[in-house]
Order: C-alpha cells, then structure tokens, then sequence
C-alpha cells in the first residue's frame, strides 16, 4: 500500500520507491496486472497524445474523444514499456507490461503521467502545473514559463527545510469554499532527468490546506534588485492558464470557471528573479519575509 496525490494505492506490483509516508487520503485505487480480456476488445480508436521523455505516448478509448463518460474503456499506452487500461467510473486500473518495461519505469510512468491525468478524466482533481512547498504552515505555488526556474527554487525552499508539496504537478480541489493542495509524492528532480522522479524528500506535507498564494517567478538580470509586485486583473489569468494541466476542449467551461473563481480567491504576485544561482539565497529571504509580513 503507498500513498500519492492523498490516494491510497494497493498494487501487485512493489513500487521501488518511498512511499510510506503517512498521509491525510480522499480516494483509494487499485492497480491490477489481470486485465479483463474484454476491456481489451472494446478499444477501438485513439490519438498520439503527446512525446514526454523521449516516448511516444498515445490515448485510446471506444469513441471519439470529446467527453469523457461512465463506463468508458480507456487505455494509455507508452509505446513499447506499458499499457494502462481502466473504466470510468471504476477505481481499478490495469497494466500490462511491454518488452522492454520494467517495475521502475512503470512506477515512474504510473505516478508521474499515469495518475494525474486519469484524475483528470475522473473529476477527482483539477491539476496545476507548478513546484509548491510550504512556508510556516502555508502552501505557497511557484509558476514560470518551461526552464523559467521553477524546479531550482523549489530544490532551493526544500533545502532550507520548507516542507515539498509537489515537485510538478499539484492536485488541487474546493473544501468548504477553500482551494485546496494536496501532496503529490515525496520526491523531487530539480534536473529533469528522463523517467526518473528524482531524490526522496523527508520533509512531505501530509495533510490537504489552502493555497496561500502564487508566486510567479520573471528572470532578470543577474545584478538586478529583487522585487515582489501584486498582479492585478485580467494577467493573473493570463499567467495561470497556461499553467492549468490537460485543458481538454470538454472540460474548459468548467475550468474556465475554476479558474476564475480560484484567482478571486487566491493572491497572484510576481517576482523578479536575478538569474544567478548565488543569489538563490536572496531571493528565498525576500519570498519568507514577504510571507511573514502578513501582506497577503
């Protein structure tokens, strides 16, 4: 039994990972090896879905794609390592192994890619594309644009023993009118290297709390001075969206929505990052005093 993304997951396969942190759960999943031939069969049509770590991964179901319903088979096939198969609606998934699949890519594929997207299909969580950590009890997210320094100031607040929330991909939902993070996984990898999850973290919350704010990083010049600003008005939106996971076309009303609604709620500021590793140090100083104002 191990526990991700506040989902507890009883498998047939041992994970070589840490998982046995102890954390607060909503849902609870099993993951099989015995696919019903049937679900197999019912597989009919699909689409590339994307190339991530040098893979090529595709996304299949019955139908055309353009919702996603109750008793709909789907599998999500990593080309030559692993198929996934599931129902929705159900909380099971299948795997089958390919020739050159293994329990560490498996493991990897499954947390990484695997799950947030089938909590996606499910409407279990929203899902944000972000490193987060907790600062004296309070989950703040870092935003920026693809090698904008979001895995490095996240290693950097780790390392100075801020609790890590998520390295990647943060799980999101509403609890009484609260936006809601929940833990990923306790590891990190602050170099992106290909079908790793990178270093185990000690340091994991365990518990689902508000997010309290976004902090969206802007390189700069490696003498200029470090500085926080409120974002106000329509570019808060424009700087989350594109932060917001798998925007399929029949879930944007809704996301649309909550998006809305999570940027009325919740603080966006940006902050101007010298882009050079030695100041690290500054810019975590200036972040923590920021919080410790009471400012936001």
């Amino acid at each position: 039994m191990m526990t991700v993304y506040g989902t507890k997951i009883k498998s047939d396969i041992d994970f070589p990972l840490d998982l046995s942190h102890e954390t607060q759960t909503r849902y609870e999943i099993e993951l099989s090896s015995k696919v019903p031939p049937e679900l197999q069969k019912f597989i009919t049509c699909g689409f590339p879905l994307y190339w991530a770590h040098g893979r090529k991964v595709y996304l299949y179901s019955d139908r055309e794609f353009d919702e996603s319903e109750e008793g709909q088979p789907w599998c999500y096939e990593v080309k030559e390592l692993v198929k996934f198969y599931w129902v929705s609606g159900e909380r099971i998934i299948y795997y089958v192994l390919d020739e050159k699949g293994n329990a560490n890519l498996l493991s990897f594929w499954f947390i990484h890619l695997l799950l947030p997207l089938y909590m996606t299909l499910e409407n279990m969580y929203d899902f944000l594309h972000a490193g987060a950590v907790e600062v004296e009890g309070k989950p703040i997210l870092f935003i920026a644009p693809s090698m904008g320094g979001k895995s490095t100031m996240t290693d950097y607040f780790i390392k100075q023993r801020h609790s890590l929330i998520s390295d990647d991909k943060i799980p999101t939902f509403i609890e009484n009118g609260n936006f809601m993070a929940a833990g990923s996984h306790p590891y990190h990898r602050p170099y992106r290297k290909f079908e790793e999850l990178g270093y185990h973290v000690k340091s994991f919350i365990t518990g689902f709390k508000p997010i309290h704010a976004f902090y969206a990083l802007e390189r700069t010049e490696s003498d200029a001075e470090i500085t926080i600003n409120e974002i106000k008005g329509v570019e808060k939106f424009d700087i989350l969206s594109p932060n917001y996971l798998y925007m399929f076309s029949y879930l944007k009303p809704k996301r649309l929505i909550y998006l809305s609604q999570m940027l009325n709620a919740i603080k966006v500021f940006r902050v101007s990052v010298p882009w050079d590793i030695n100041r690290l140090e500054e810019v975590h100083d200036v972040i923590v005093e920021h919080i410790q104002s009471k400012m936001i």
